[in-house]
């Protein structure tokens, strides 16, 4: 029995870069748009859980930066930091460093979760069984 012979690959052309979409707009990331959204001063963060909601106290300013007047337009109803970080498509330690300078200059305001009981009473519950059981 013959060992198979292996087939040599040949250097596959280089396929051209995708065409922009319809929009114009370019769908490329930038490496260092991540360094430059999560630049911090002093570096310190706020205490900040991925459920913790955010409401914005006011509307955005015209010199805030593009992460900075979207987290405020979509924190007009109360949004969880998972949620901006989904949306903004940002990693969660920069959304938080991003949150933190939003707290600072008093842009926004983060709120706890409203956390709902684990157990209903139980009366609730022998009330509803037995309005059940009468239909």
């Amino acid at each position: 029995m013959t060992p198979p012979r292996r087939k040599r690959r040949r250097p596959q052309p280089e396929a051209p870069p995708p065409a922009p979409p319809a929009g114009g707009k370019e769908t490329r990331r930038n490496p260092e748009r991540l360094y430059t959204v999560a630049g911090s001063a002093d570096g310190a963060r706020a205490e900040l859980d991925l459920v913790t909601l955010i409401v914005a106290r006011s509307s955005p300013q015209p010199s805030a930066s593009p992460e900075q007047a979207a987290v405020l337009r979509l924190c007009a109803a109360p949004l969880s930091v998972a949620e901006l970080s989904a949306y903004l498509q940002l990693p969660f330690s920069a959304m938080t460093v991003l949150i933190t300078e939003l707290i600072g200059a008093e842009l926004v305001q983060a709120r706890a979760p409203l956390v709902r009981r684990s157990v209903p009473d139980r009366s609730l519950l022998e009330a509803v069984m037995h309005g059940l059981q009468r239909l």
